[in-house]
């Protein structure tokens, strides 16, 4: 039963994902170009699309905001909801969310909706694509992975310190 509720939590935060992508982009995908390649970042610029500051600011808001937000959405799962207590359930079912939430974005977000439909193409920018080139996927692939186990493992700290 816990495996079908951390699926279900997991799909919950790839969701969140897909729907922050999806208003961040609801203008053209210029909103979002601060997860692109420098390269398309300057050429946007030179485009006069946006500015340099615009993405800075954007990037700003996507960390400081989504990012402590999908934190907050996993702790909320795993230590209210699940009422899980300790380092290894809460390492367990954090991870467990954060992989399903990765699988999504690499799977679903990155390789079709960014690489298979034109909804993140920038007119201008058509011949820097794919905008996720293999070597980006291999990263992602890497970081997400590692990141995700190294992520759940500092919240699952934090929060056995915390509930002692």
């Amino acid at each position: 039963m816990l495996a079908v509720k951390l699926l279900a939590e997991g799909l919950g935060l790839g969701f969140l994902l897909y729907l922050i992508c999806a208003v961040g982009i609801r203008n053209g995908a210029v909103g979002m170009v601060h997860l692109y390649d420098q390269k398309v970042q300057e050429r946007v610029v030179q485009l006069s699309l946006t500015t340099a500051e615009a993405i800075r600011k954007r990037s700003v808001l996507f960390r400081s905001l989504c990012l402590p937000g999908y934190l907050i959405y996993v702790l909320i799962c795993v230590y209210s909801i699940n009422g899980a207590r300790g380092f290894g359930h809460g390492f367990g079912q954090s991870f467990v969310i954060l992989s399903v939430m990765n699988l999504i974005d690499r799977f679903l977000i990155d390789e079709y909706w960014v690489g298979h439909t034109n909804a993140w193409v920038i007119p201008g920018t058509e011949d820097l694509r794919p905008y996720i080139t293999a070597k980006d996927k291999k990263q992602k692939w890497i970081m997400g992975t590692a990141g995700m186990a190294l992520l759940a493992a500092i919240l699952s700290g934090i929060m056995t310190l915390i509930l002692r």
